[in-house]
């Protein structure tokens, strides 16, 4: 597999942002089929530490498939992923990428977290023991340590008095909070959100999204998959719009979501606005 050099992109930070130093995500040429179905094509991007990039597009545009490949949950037919400077899921050896072991790939991965639309909690753990199980399995923390930290999470998302609760007894927009909190016990680099409130009864979005807002404001880099699109306005650095697999159109909000120049993305927004 051979690599290519991703375009550089000279964004302005949002005044009162904290400036990151860490978690700068580049995408190169990345390309992936399922079977004769191609999901992606040739997309390049980079996200700056600290920046908020919204990923829109329609229904099978590749906006999924192209979050889970910046971790590597999905191996790539063509390009690669780097996480400051780092391939995640190869090594190079000249010319060539090579995968990693298994065991090497998990520890680059822990440098993200994932949010996903469905929350994945454990229903037989409570909301402490589903924050606390990653860094305990990896042997980041002692069980003491693991609870302080998870108490602390968990009151960062506003969810304090939740803690020995289980999923079941929490609601849509609780469970994703503590989701949320899991995806930050390990202190990762950069966060990815695959379309966290599509999942929610409309009057939960809000809570949810309120939680984002506050990371973003905090500068930690996030790229997000979402259909808010007044949510992407708000809080997006840069929105990309893709379509087929393809990346469309990109740039600040007021430019992408209010003038937009592509005719695709024109037709997007005029269906969902």
């Amino acid at each position: 597999m051979t690599t290519y050099l991703a375009p550089s992109f000279d964004e302005q930070w949002t005044p009162g942002r904290p400036a990151a130093t860490v978690g700068r995500v580049v995408v190169e040429d990345v390309s992936k089929s399922y079977g004769v179905h191609r999901v992606l094509r040739d997309v390049s991007l980079t996200v700056e530490p600290g920046q908020v990039v919204v990923l829109l597009g329609p229904s099978g545009s590749g906006k999924s498939t192209l979050l889970r490949a910046i971790n590597h949950l999905e191996t790539v037919d063509r390009g690669a992923v780097t996480l400051d400077g780092q391939y995640i899921g190869y090594e190079r050896r000249g010319e060539r990428l090579y995968e990693l072991r298994e065991a090497e790939v998990l520890r680059r991965r822990t440098q993200f977290g994932l949010v996903f639309q469905n929350f994945n909690l454990f229903p037989h753990l409570t909301a402490i023991e589903n924050v606390i199980e990653a860094p305990l399995a990896l042997k980041r923390q002692t069980k003491a340590e693991a609870i302080a930290s998870a108490r602390a999470l968990l009151a960062r998302v506003g969810l304090a008095e939740h803690a020995e609760q289980y999923p079941r007894q929490l609601s849509g927009g609780q469970q994703q909070r503590v989701a949320i909190a899991r995806a930050l016990a390990l202190s990762p680099k950069v966060l990815l959100f695959d379309e966290p409130t599509s999942a929610l009864d409309p009057e939960l979005v809000g809570e949810v999204l309120d939680v984002i807002r506050t990371l973003a404001r905090e500068g930690t880099t996030l790229i997000i998959v979402t259909h808010e699109i007044g949510f992407a306005r708000e809080v997006a650095d840069r929105v990309v719009f893709l379509d087929a697999g393809e990346i469309v159109e990109e740039g600040p909000p007021a430019q992408v979501l209010r003038a937009p120049r592509q005719q695709r993305t024109k037709d997007f927004l005029a269906k969902v606005l």
